[in-house]
């Protein structure tokens, strides 16, 4: 039998790389832990079972359960979408799009977000506990995909009574599974909003997370994985895999505006290796907090099921085949300095859709930010989805009362 359980807010003593390791089996939020009768089925040919999937909810849902939002967090995100994040006390990483009166509109809409399984916030991932050995999974968890995230949200969605979703919206990783949940469950979804992303990961792409991933292996206090067992954290590794990875999601006009060649805290350069450069020491403060937030091996996880990602490999190599039939409304949006996710990909979607005859509409939004304009204050990206979700509303039957 499915059970659930929350719990409060770790104690203010802890240390945040206590309060992370806690988190993992025991989330700030609302979880759901699906038992032996429920296993989830991955396709590496392992069936995960027990397993835990933690959530968050806002506003409420309506009598006939049809006003109910997916929103899909990207790489680093979890399910703290619109609330204070547990670990950082920083606010949610979507407030810009969720919340009263945003285009994701809380007053009017059910809105869930949980976090992917491989991850570290209260879902099962590496840095769970495996009940086999009573210590973390570490890299005897098996290996997870895109897919994977999406049946387990589909079996929260069941847990939750909701047969339909109204939107499932995403950007980057959680445009991923956006177009995963489209392909796979095509009659529960009615509209899907991807934002910053494709139908399969680029080998740049690929390329760019393989660094990540050497620089975590390669840090000493990696240990294989079973840094939990010597009471360690790949701190150095984690921290440069990060600071390599935020350089993709900004542009070079977007370097260059917030920091061009100016100096940090000093007038002439040290003629040293310390952090002579506004961009410099940005760089390493990103990657320094982020190791205080996330787990190494959930790191590994991820960025591999993003690698595997390709929509058009399970349908003959044809990317319109995997929307043949498709009654659901789609709306894919792109930047134009997103060199990560450029406007091609997004466009062959595009395509893909419109040969296959669904219901489309596509973006381009010019913008200087990045592909992390979409976690930004972004007012084109703004207006462009609340116009997509009205018209899906109106078409829906949801009107502002319900």
């Amino acid at each position: 039998m499915s059970e659930v359980a929350s719990r409060q807010s770790a104690s203010k003593t802890m240390s945040r790389s206590e309060e992370r390791a806690h988190e993992a089996d025991h989330p700030s939020s609302q979880y759901v832990v699906f038992g032996p009768d429920k296993p989830l089925h991955l396709d590496c040919g392992v069936d995960l079972s027990p397993f835990q999937i933690a959530y968050q909810c806002y506003g409420r849902l309506n009598a006939d359960r049809s006003n109910a939002i997916l929103i899909c967090h990207a790489l680093t995100g979890d399910q703290h979408v619109f609330n204070t994040h547990p670990i950082t006390g920083k606010p949610g990483w979507w407030k810009t799009m969720v919340g009263p009166g945003k285009p994701i509109d809380t007053d009017r809409y059910f809105v869930i977000c949980s976090n992917v399984v491989g991850s570290c916030m209260g879902s099962t991932g590496p840095s769970s506990t495996n009940p086999a050995t009573g210590q973390p999974w570490g890299l005897d968890f098996p290996v997870i995909t895109i897919p994977d995230m999406v049946r387990a949200q589909a079996m929260l969605i069941d847990h939750l009574g909701i047969r339909k979703l109204f939107a499932v919206v995403g950007g980057s990783m959680g445009g991923m599974q956006t177009l995963q949940w489209a392909t796979a469950y095509p009659e529960r979804v009615f509209a899907a909003l991807a934002i910053a992303c494709g139908a399969k990961h680029s080998a740049q792409n690929i390329a760019f997370h393989e660094l990540g991933r050497q620089a975590v292996m390669a840090d000493p206090d990696w240990r294989q994985g079973r840094y939990f067992e010597h009471g360690v954290h790949p701190r150095r590794g984690l921290g440069v895999a990060r600071m390599a990875a935020h350089i993709t999601y900004l542009s070079d006009a977007a370097l260059h505006r917030k920091f061009g060649r100016r100096l940090q805290d000093r007038d002439e350069p040290t003629f040293s290796f310390d952090a002579d450069f506004e961009v410099e020491s940005y760089l390493r403060h990103q990657g320094s907090s982020f190791v205080e937030r996330f787990d190494a091996n959930s790191y590994l996880y991820l960025t591999r099921a993003m690698d595997y990602f390709d929509i058009a490999a399970d349908h003959n190599g044809v990317l319109a085949q995997a929307f043949l039939g498709a009654k659901t409304r789609f709306c894919v949006i792109s930047f134009t300095s997103d060199w990560l996710f450029p406007g091609s990909e997004a466009r062959a979607v595009v395509h893909a859709l419109n040969a296959s005859s669904a219901r489309v509409s596509f973006a381009e939004i010019t913008t200087d930010k990045g592909h992390d304009a979409f976690l930004l204050d972004e007012p084109e990206l703004f207006a462009i989805s609340h116009a997509f979700l009205e018209s899906a509303a109106s078409t829906h039957g949801l009107n502002a009362a319900s």
